[in-house]
């Protein structure tokens, strides 16, 4: 079964589930290969079984060697769909053209109670981003009442949020994904090659 090319194409929880268990019925049909985009700690907290991890800038980084390795029908994956849209921009630009974008993310496949491999639980880059956006505004609005000028830099977070917002990227979170915390073992783009090659 191929899944047909088109840019930002989604998929359904129940209509990849509904993939994943007719390959694992009936060995002459492959599953589509699952690229989970978030980062190795998220990744390590909750993923679908099967699924590789390749975070966005992995991804970004090495499409070209990717692309040999990716000829079956690829569903992308991230926490809500945001990060995955990206990375099916990124592999389309580079040529590949069987991609789909799991709707909803991890999000809605875990609310629909799909199968998922845990691990130790974290929190997820995007609520790592509320925090920080929220206090820093908090402490600069407090700040405000005894440092004129203070309350600028809460100005400047939602200055930066609201570009996050209209252009589907996110600096604070970029950041916030390099810390040791976020980063857990390195995805190395070899591992995950090797990966892909001993599953065709």
């Amino acid at each position: 079964m191929t899944i047909q090319a088109s840019r930002t194409a989604s998929l359904t929880t129940a209509a990849l589930l509904r993939l994943l268990e007719n390959a694992d019925a009936d060995a002459n049909t492959h599953a589509p290969r699952v690229l989970d985009v978030r980062t190795p700690g998220e990744f390590r907290t909750s993923h679908i079984p099967g699924a590789f991890n390749v975070p966005l800038s992995t991804l970004r980084e090495h499409r070209a060697e990717l692309l040999g390795h990716l000829d079956e029908d690829v569903v992308l994956v991230c926490r809500s769909g945001g990060r995955a849209a990206q990375a099916e921009q990124a592999l389309a630009e580079a040529g590949l053209a069987n991609l789909r974008v799991l709707d909803g993310g991890m999000t809605a496949w875990e609310a629909a109670g799909a199968p998922v491999l845990r691990g130790e639980a974290r929190w997820d880059l995007e609520r790592q981003v509320r925090l920080v956006a929220g206090s820093v505004v908090l402490l600069t609005g407090i700040a405000g009442l005894f440092l004129p000028g203070a309350h600028l830099i809460g100005t400047a977070v939602g200055a930066g949020l609201t570009f996050a917002a209209l252009s589907n990227t996110c600096a604070m979170g970029m950041l916030l994904s390099k810390l040791p915390y976020n980063r857990g073992p390195r995805a190395d783009v070899r591992t995950v090659i090797a990966a892909l090659r001993g599953r065709s």
